[in-house]
């Protein structure tokens, strides 16, 4: 008799054990479902580092400059493409859909909502740079200036 209550409160105590394990892992998947994705899978992320965005443009990305010509004649990334924030909604055949994009303006602000736009418009890889070109130049990466 007193093997069969050990045995019967050994099954017991494993019961528990696999039920808390099971309620841990159902606890970890809610939690990170639940969780607001700002990232598509394989996609950038919702901003970049100047540094990043310089990896990136090296790499091929498309910089796509939404300031207005004023901005970008005093100086600008060379290679990037103006379309003022303005005009993007109108020009965006302008900008690659296969290609990363990279959107930058003068402080950050801005290419968040050129980065919006995009993305509303079905562009998966496009991203903003945090800090803009202000940023670019204080970290003394390359610019242009005029045309």
């Amino acid at each position: 008799m007193k093997r069969a209550n050990k045995k019967k409160s050994s099954q017991k105590t494993w019961l528990w054990a696999a039920l808390a394990v099971v309620l841990v892992a159902a606890a970890g998947l809610i939690v990170a479902l639940s969780q607001p994705s700002t990232q598509a899978q394989g996609s950038l992320p919702d901003q970049v580092s100047v540094a990043q965005a310089a990896d990136l443009r090296d790499q091929g990305a498309f910089i796509l400059d939404v300031r207005q010509p004023e901005e970008w004649q005093q100086v600008h990334i060379p290679g990037a493409t103006l379309i003022p924030l303005g005009e993007l909604p109108d020009r965006l055949d302008e900008v690659p859909q296969d290609q990363e994009v990279v959107v930058v303006c003068r402080s950050g602000n801005r290419s968040a909502q050129g980065r919006d736009i995009l993305r509303s418009a079905g562009f998966e890889q496009v991203t903003s740079m945090a800090g803009g070109v202000t940023q670019w130049q204080a970290q003394g990466l390359p610019v242009e200036s005029g045309q």
